[in-house]
């Protein structure tokens, strides 16, 4: 293999190993400025895009230990990888695919060891953020505990209430 590939090799197997998820995505037609636009807000949301030579991809992800099928790896390749969090820049991939349906299309995606068709991505990309997860969690313990005291709090001015009502009429 020749130098220029090695290295190459060796920085995309980096970026596979460095990152939580990563997405295939296939590209075609994009204008300079949307794709500007669109590495800046995958960057923003705790990512990176690359673009991608087919068979440096395979092999890095063979390395890394994820199996490509080269056959769904038609026209240009582009890869997002997702550095923490990987729902931020899931979602900003996706907002941009909705607004770019003819010229760019998700492909697969690999989240947790796990290689994903494109339709498990997307719905991957739907799920709520982690700290809204978090705050959906303590809203529900902390329901039933506010409940019972708002029922408890009635309780008690319904009975003052009732005495001062009483108090008024003698």
């Amino acid at each position: 293999m020749r130098e220029e590939k090695q290295l190459l090799l060796d920085e995309i197997k980096g970026k596979i190993d460095g990152s939580t998820a990563l997405v295939l995505t296939r590209y075609d037609k994009l204008t300079p400025n949307d794709a500007d636009g669109f590495r800046r807000s995958i960057s923003a949301a705790g990512g990176a895009f690359a673009v991608v030579k087919k068979r440096v991809l395979v092999k890095a992800a063979e390395v890394e230990g994820i199996t490509l099928d080269p056959k769904m790896l038609k026209g240009n390749i582009g890869v997002m990888f997702a550095y923490s969090d990987p729902l931020a820049p899931t979602k900003a991939l996706f907002q941009f695919a909705d607004q770019n349906k003819e010229t760019f299309e998700v492909l697969a995606g690999h989240f947790e060891g796990k290689l994903c068709s494109a339709a498990d991505v997307k719905a991957i990309s739907q799920l709520p953020s982690q700290d809204v997860m978090r705050a959906q969690f303590l809203g529900l313990l902390e329901a039933p505990m506010s409940q019972t005291l708002a029922v408890m709090e009635a309780l008690l001015t319904s009975v003052m209430y009732c005495l001062e009502n009483k108090s008024q009429q003698t």
